[in-house]
Order: C-alpha cells, then sequence, then structure tokens
C-alpha cells in the first residue's frame, strides 16, 4: 500500500482536532512550558549580569558586547540545527537532546576561569537553547486542535517574561552570595527536568504519519485517545473531525525540505519571516541585554540595577495575555503588526527618557510600557511562525527563521557596545524602533492570515 494511503488510514490530524481539551493535553503543555520557562531564565539571566561580568574581567563595552553576543551565536547554530533534525528523526529526541546541551553550557559558564572560557561555554549553552525553542513551539501546534492552537502558543511564549522576572528574582537574592557564577550553576539543575519528558511527552502523531511511520502514529494517537476518553469521561469520543490529508507523505531528504521553503506557497511567507526575525531580534537583543548594564552606567548600583529591571520586566506577564487575546480576536496578521509598532513607539520613549535623565520613576513607567508590547510581540510572532508551514517542513521553517534572527540577535547587543559611546542611550533606542518598524510593514506587506485554520488547511 502506498504512504499516501496509509496516511489517510491514520488520519492523525483529523482525530487530534476533535479532540476535548482535557487535563492529559494540559499537562503535556505544561511539561514543555516547564522546559521553556527554565529555558527563558538561562537566557535572560545575561541581561542581569552582564555589568558584573564587564567590571570583573575589565571589559571594554565592546567585549561586553561580544560576550552577550556569544549566547545568540550559539542560538543561531541550535535553531537551524533543530529543525533540520526534529523533521528529520523526530520533534521529542531532539527536544531531549537540547535540554542535556543547555544543561552542561549552563554548568560551564559558573565554572570558567576567564572571559575567554566563558564565551565558548555560553556558545554551547546557546545551542541547546536554540535548539529547543523551536521544537517546543511544533510541538505545541502540532498536538493542539485549531481553536485553542494560537492561545496556547501565545501562553508558552507568555513563559518567557516569566522566565525573565523569575531569573531576576533568582539572581537579586543568589548573586550577593555566590555571584554570577552561582547563578549559572543554579540555572544548569533544571536540565534534569528530560526525565520528565522522556516518560510522559510522546512523539507527535502528525510528523510520524507525515514521515510514513503510519504503525507508530497509530498507536500514539490511540494512546492519546484512550488518556482523552478517561480524563473527559465520554463513552465515545466527538466524530473524527474532516482535515485535508498531509501533502508529500513520506521521507524526504534535508535538500528536498529546505528547497521547498522557497517554492510556491512557501517562498513569500519564508522571506517574509527571516525579515521580521532577523529584524526583530536585532532590536530586541540589542537593547534587552544592556537593560541592566544601561542602568548601572546611569549610577546605579548592581543590585539596584538588577531590582529594575525585574520591575520593567513585570509588564510582559500583562503583555504576553493581551497578545493570547489579541491573536483570536484580531488575527495573527494584526496582532503582530499592533505590537511590533507599539514595540517601536514604546523602545523610542525609552530611550528618549534614559537619554534626558529623567527622574527613575519616569524611566521604570516607560520601561514598563516597551517590555509590554515587547513580550506581547514575541507571543505573536512565536505562534505565527509554525502555522505557515506543512508538518514535513514545519519544524525546518520555524527553525530556520530563528536561526536568521539569531543573526541579528548576535549582531544586536555587539553594536550596541559599539555605537553606545557614540550615540548614547537615545540613539541606540531609537536604532531598535526602526527595526521593529521594518518588521511591521513586512507583515503588513507580505504577511497571511491563519486564525481559524488547521495547519494542513494553511499548507495548501
Amino acid at each position: 500500500m502506498k504512504a499516501e494511503n496509509l496516511a489517510g488510514a491514520v488520519n492523525a490530524a483529523g482525530r487530534l482536532e476533535r479532540l476535548p481539551l482535557t487535563r492529559y493535553q494540559r499537562g503535556i503543555f505544561l511539561i514543555i512550558a516547564t522546559a521553556w520557562l527554565f529555558d527563558s531564565m538561562d537566557l535572560a539571566a545575561m541581561t542581569f549580569v552582564l555589568g558584573s561580568i564587564k567590571t570583573e574581567f575589565g571589559l571594554s563595552t565592546a567585549a561586553a558586547g561580544f560576550v552577550a553576543s556569544s549566547s545568540l551565536f550559539g542560538m543561531f547554530i541550535g535553531a537551524a540545527l533543530a529543525g533540520i533534525l526534529s523533521d528529520r528523526f523526530g520533534r521529542k529526541p531532539v527536544f531531549q537532546f537540547s535540554m542535556v546541551i543547555w544543561g552542561v553550557g549552563s554548568l560551564l559558564c559558573g565554572l570558567c576561569a576567564n572571559a575567554s572560557q566563558l564565551v565558548g561555554a555560553r556558545v554551547l549553552l546557546g545551542v541547546g537553547m536554540g535548539m529547543e525553542l523551536p521544537i517546543a513551539l511544533t510541538l505545541v501546534s502540532e498536538f493542539l486542535p485549531t481553536r485553542v492552537r494560537g492561545k496556547y502558543s501565545a501562553i508558552l511564549e507568555g513563559f518567557l517574561p516569566v522566565g525573565f522576572v523569575a531569573a531576576g528574582i533568582l539572581i537579586y537574592f543568589l548573586m550577593p552570595v555566590t555571584g554570577w557564577r552561582g547563578v549559572f550553576i543554579a540555572l544548569a539543575a533544571p536540565s534534569l527536568l528530560l526525565l520528565v519528558i522522556r516518560r510522559a511527552v510522546p512523539e507527535s502523531p502528525r510528523w510520524l504519519e507525515t514521515v510514513g511511520r503510519n504503525a507508530d502514529a497509530e498507536r500514539t494517537v490511540s494512546a492519546i485517545e484512550e488518556k482523552v476518553r478517561r480524563r473527559s469521561g465520554m463513552m465515545t469520543l466527538p466524530p473524527i473531525a474532516k482535515i485535508p490529508e498531509a501533502l508529500g507523505v513520506g521521507r524526504h531528504s534535508t535538500l528536498e525540505i529546505l528547497a521547498e521553503l522557497w517554492r510556491a506557497p512557501y517562498a513569500k511567507r519564508t522571506l517574509m519571516l527571516w525579515v521580521v526575525w532577523f529584524f526583530t531580534l536585532l532590536g530586541y537583543y540589542g537593547l534587552t541585554s544592556w537593560l541592566g548594564a544601561l542602568l548601572q552606567a546611569a549610577g546605579y548600583q548592581a543590585t539596584k540595577s538588577v531590582f529594575y529591571t525585574i520591575i520593567i520586566s513585570t509588564a510582559g506577564i500583562p503583555g504576553f495575555f493581551f497578545a493570547a487575546w489579541l491573536l483570536e480576536a484580531w488575527g495573527r496578521k494584526k496582532a503582530a503588526i499592533s505590537m511590533l509598532l507599539g514595540s517601536a513607539l514604546t523602545a523610542y520613549i525609552y530611550g528618549q527618557c534614559a537619554a534626558l535623565k529623567m527622574p527613575i520613576g519616569a524611566v521604570v513607567a516607560a520601561g514598563l510600557a516597551m517590555q509590554f508590547f515587547f513580550f506581547g510581540m514575541w507571543c505573536v510572532i512565536y505562534a505565527y511562525t509554525p502555522e505557515l508551514y506543512p508538518t514535513r517542513a514545519r519544524a525546518t521553517g520555524a527553525g530556520m527563521a530563528s536561526s536568521i534572527g539569531r543573526l541579528g540577535s548576535i549582531i544586536g547587543p555587539y553594536a550596541i557596545g559599539v555605537a553606545l559611546p557614540v550615540t548614547g542611550q537615545g540613539g541606540i533606542f531609537a536604532m531598535g524602533a526602526v527595526c521593529f518598524l521594518i518588521s511591521a510593514i513586512t507583515i503588513a506587506v507580505l504577511g497571511q492570515e491563519t486564525r481559524g485554520i488547521s495547519l494542513e488547511e494553511v499548507s495548501r
């Protein structure tokens, strides 16, 4: 029997789409989100400790920017590898491997003796983080039905501001006792969560079916259906949803998948995503990596700068709740444009407040508004990206977009370190605002709406 006919016999998409949402699916989501939370804490840590690292190693602003960029270079490598490996070998094994990599990298950050060793450890840490993020989003988008896909993808991204705040609180209390090295050692421990993932999170049935592993797809979907049926209390499940069969079922080479990203109808989507990810990460990481250090440069001691950065970051939590609502209320395209324009405006205002040395209350208020839109912006973009590709190329497409974005994130912190002595804080935040504006215009011109459309329908 042909692979296409076997895929139709399994119909993983239709069977998953008809399932009611129960504690079982929410439990899988929570496990993935917890891993995302700890990953986000590692990612955010540099924002709070960069000033202390700069002081201890006697680094120039350009050298400190290079240290901040090093993990982002690792994320560039990790994001590119993760998508390709995940579409080739499966979502679950690559997700687990990423956690091992970032756990070891974080531990080595705490054990380094000089700036060169720290750069190497941060690159390794970044590889793990870059691998995990796109795979987590792919898993969530493929497990959950269309009616809640956008909401839960946005909530997953909402763990980024929660992780940011949690990292700040941990560092505020831990760094005076252990120094910044103890922070990274403590952040290595959560990688043991992979033991839970190994047992509790199944492989994506959509992926299994797409690569022709129909027996495995059947077993996995049947197990999910039985667990959902028991938790919902239903005697029988709803009728199977009518979903178009996945196109291009069977094994595809990496080169075939990469080439597909640049064929119709995906070429325009790929161009849009690469531009948006590059400029958005260029602006975002260029600014946020320096938030704490810039407050120290303004005369606030390290603990105070960490405290104010934590306060500013809390606005990201209502920001992601608002973005999650906006995704379904307005659709992906309008929500993305709105949050990017808000990010551009508030980043410019924050930079002017800092440049004019306004009272700390005004600086914090402007920072709260900025982080509200920053984290809301990421909720939308992360939720939107994997929806634009078919299952056979979803992780590769999302991973490559994320990888291109990491080029921007590598350039951002280093460019800020070089430009800061010349332009001052007002200038660098104006540069970030321009980056967000470019992303908003790109989505307005090239973006496609995906709200309320199944992944299989979008891929057609």
